[in-house]
């Protein structure tokens, strides 16, 4: 690789790397009305004791890097901790480090990658400022990242579903996250479906209740002031880089779900499908269009397609449209789905160890089915399934297998695959609707 062409994929890195990271809303032109909650939203069915409204993540060093340039994160964080100057100088020293190991090994170019990530910063943290804060610290960035800054919350009474794979009675958008699939639904009924990039394993999409409420078109992106961006050319911390600048990660259209996080465009399609982003729903800038414009219409935010075209076309002027209503935005982390009558069981790409049995029997019964009830040969297909889409898969495949039939259940357990998909036939004929007018790029 010659020096001009890795220099190149550096520089390309570092823009990715901020592509996520929400810039204040500097808006020119605002149109549309305030949003507010629908009198009509109603949260889906929630009954599952096991479930909370905050999801685990498992907090990383580029993660922790990127919250550490939020200063009402740095706020909190000094003020429940009491971190002295000195630690969190250490801080962001070693979050930054990890940061640029990413960039000098070029390591977002693998598809299978980071998985070591949480362990190695939770070694870190615990160097650095000991088990008790360490874990204090964990707990804080794990609430931040997940539902982002409430600060301002409006009070609204959203909920998140809690039930293994619910269907939403309401308007809504549901992102499974290991499905790297988004859908669209208006008044429970799912209208629309994206294939998605998600967030790298060091940077993992979080998991929670979020809400959208305006769509962005030609947005403007600030760089953070972070060590990684004083490296790059022709970018400032602080100094606004304009809409359609080759420098702007952002695309023509983005839509804000609380911070951290971003769904927006500009993805290649080669990404749809793959780790994509940096704590965003990456989608490509035809899916991005078309995402808006059915957004607009699921909340009742009227004249948004016949006047995309306008917005977009003076790149260098940044409108916001609000919407009508808000609406919810679940991000979820499901591996094992009841789809349309067949069992969907996809690779656990954050390794939140979620393919168990434990699981799989709470998301059959959710559906009115007991894994008792299906034939020998499914149960024993699902059980190597899971072993297979597991981050820890074990050394055999079922009990019942034969030495020779373990041998080759444990060697394709090892080989990267997405998703498995079981038909349950008869035994279950419900569950969460197949994909609607899937987009795929």
């Amino acid at each position: 690789m010659t020096i001009i062409r890795r220099l190149f994929i550096l520089s390309w890195f570092l823009i990715l790397l901020a592509g996520c990271a929400p810039a204040p809303n500097n808006s020119n032109t605002t149109v549309s009305t305030q949003p507010s909650p629908s009198p009509g939203v109603s949260p889906s069915p929630t009954s599952s004791p096991t479930s909370t409204d905050t999801a685990s993540v498992h907090i990383t060093l580029p993660l922790l890097d990127a919250l550490l340039t939020d200063e009402k994160f740095v706020a909190r964080v000094k003020q429940n901790l009491k971190l002295t100057d000195q630690q969190m100088e250490e801080l962001k020293r070693v979050s930054s480090s990890d940061v640029a190991r990413l960039r000098e090994t070029n390591a977002e170019d693998l598809d299978d990658n980071g998985t070591d990530a949480p362990t190695r910063a939770e070694q870190q943290l615990r160097t650095t400022l000991g088990d008790e804060k360490a874990r204090a610290l964990t707990t804080l960035a794990n609430e931040y990242w997940s539902k982002g800054d409430t600060s301002e919350a409006s009070g609204d009474t959203l909920q998140m579903s809690k039930v293994p794979n619910a269907v939403p009675t309401d308007t809504r958008v549901v992102v499974n996250i290991p499905a790297f699939r988004m859908d669209l639904f208006q008044d429970g009924s799912l209208v629309k479906s994206y294939k998605i990039g998600i967030g790298y394993p060091e940077f993992p999409l979080p998991q929670g209740l979020r809400k959208a409420q305006q769509i962005i078109f030609n947005p403007t992106w600030t760089p953070p002031d972070s060590p990684w961006v004083a490296k790059m050319k022709n970018v400032t911390a602080g100094e606004k880089v304009e809409a359609g600048d080759k420098n702007n990660p952002l695309g023509p259209i983005k839509i804000p779900i609380g911070l951290p996080s971003l769904i927006h465009g500009g993805k290649s399609p080669a990404r749809i499908g793959k780790f994509a982003s940096h704590g965003c729903v990456g989608l490509t800038t035809p899916q991005m269009k078309d995402f808006a414009v059915q957004l607009a219409r699921a909340s009742n935010t009227e004249q948004v397609a016949e006047k995309m075209a306008t917005y977009l076309e003076d790149k260098e002027k940044t409108q916001t449209v609000k919407l009508k209503q808000t609406v919810p935005v679940e991000l979820r982390y499901e591996t094992i789905v009841v789809e349309d009558g067949k069992l969907h069981i996809y690779k656990d790409v954050y390794a939140q160890d979620t393919n168990t049995e434990e699981n799989l029997r709470r998301v059959l019964e959710a559906n009115g089915v007991k894994l008792e009830d299906l034939s020998e040969q499914q149960r024993t297909e699902i059980l190597d399934a899971l072993n297979t889409m597991s981050t820890h898969p074990t050394a055999t495949a079922s009990p019942s297998a034969s030495p020779e039939k373990k041998t080759a259940k444990a060697k394709k357990a090892a080989k990267p695959s997405n998703e498995i998909v079981i038909d349950l036939g008869t035994v279950a004929q419900k569950g969460y609707p197949a994909p609607v007018n899937l987009s795929r790029s």
